[in-house]
């Protein structure tokens, strides 16, 4: 039997958030996901920034979504034994077809007192603690690793940092090269910087085709850039940050199709879609041995990225 947190089961949605300042939401209500209805397909010619306000669509799925449309036997898990529990992240042991996996999943929440109560996807330090905690169980019990992106970016307030965010980050990437179990990570939303990264390495890393990854958001780029956010779709195009543009960086493994709308048109047709990927991706996985997946997966990290370097110009 499911187990979905009773603060996550509202269906009322708000309009998009800014991943720069957390920006005011207004009310949707009785918006359902699971009911929402087609759009016309999307044009062929997005812009970057056109499909970040995608990502970030009220009627996006979430985590809590995935579990209601794909999962069975849904147990969540609590906690980091140390400060509290994040409602940012969610954790639980779960059945996807026939595989028992361990789910980790970032959750932004679905109406006012709900974002405020997941901190608007933003996890503390006490989230990622509880989501290697649980990847530590999944260690121990030779579960595979499901984790769902979907953050603006981990918490950069002030308590966040006197408890080690930026620690808890670098040791949950660190901790995960080395797991010696099968991880599957999928960017379902916003994958912003080490918000994303710390439920964000293992041996296949897919983003779904109106999803983003990013070291920081367009907004916050052309803040710094150009000391106005009203820059934010150059800085989107500069960034690199939609899904071809990743597969072709070498980022992520694969791009997950999208309904013509995008996911907030057919949230079901979405599920369905990513449980096939999913379960393919498990597959490879688990097939694969343990050794040869850690050396796999260690040295896909050591080789991401592209880099150019220009010739210096003779004097002449």
């Amino acid at each position: 039997m499911k187990e979905i947190p009773q603060h996550l089961q509202a269906r009322s949605g708000v309009n998009a958030v800014s991943s720069a300042d957390r920006a005011a939401y207004n009310p949707r209500n009785n918006a359902d996901p699971a009911d929402a209805q087609q759009d016309a397909p999307l044009s062929a010619d997005l812009s970057p920034y056109d499909i970040v306000k995608l990502a970030r669509h009220p009627l996006r799925p979430m985590t809590s979504d995935y579990i209601n449309l794909m999962f069975d036997d849904f147990m969540e898990l609590h906690g980091d034994r140390r400060f509290g529990d994040d409602k940012a992240i969610i954790t639980g042991f779960a059945r996807l077809g026939q595989n028992r996996v361990m789910l980790i999943g970032q959750q932004k929440g679905k109406n006012t007192r709900e974002r405020i109560l997941c901190n608007f996807g933003m996890p503390n330090p006490e989230g990622y603690r509880k989501a290697l905690l649980k990847m530590k169980l999944a260690e121990r019990l030779k579960l595979p690793i499901v984790t769902l992106i979907d953050t603006p970016g981990a918490n950069p307030d002030i308590g966040a940092e006197e408890r080690g965010q930026a620690y808890a980050i670098a040791e949950n990437i660190y901790q995960m090269i080395g797991l010696k179990t099968p991880i599957v990570n999928v960017v379902i939303g916003e994958g912003g910087s080490g918000g994303a990264l710390g439920i964000g390495v293992g041996d296949r890393f897919a983003i779904m085709e109106y999803a983003y990854c990013s070291v920081i958001s367009p907004e916050g780029c052309a803040a710094i850039l150009w000391k106005d956010a009203s820059h934010a779709p150059l800085a989107a195009e500069a960034l690199k940050l939609t899904a071809k543009e990743l597969l072709r960086l070498e980022i992520v493994d694969d791009i997950i199709p999208e309904p013509p709308g995008a996911a907030h048109t057919s949230p079901r047709e979405a599920a369905a879609t990513l449980k096939k990927a999913l379960q393919r991706y498990l597959k490879e996985v688990t097939d694969t041995p343990l050794d040869i997946l850690l050396d796999k997966r260690y040295g896909k990290y050591r080789r991401m990225g592209k880099f150019f370097e220009q010739q210096p110009q003779q004097a002449e």
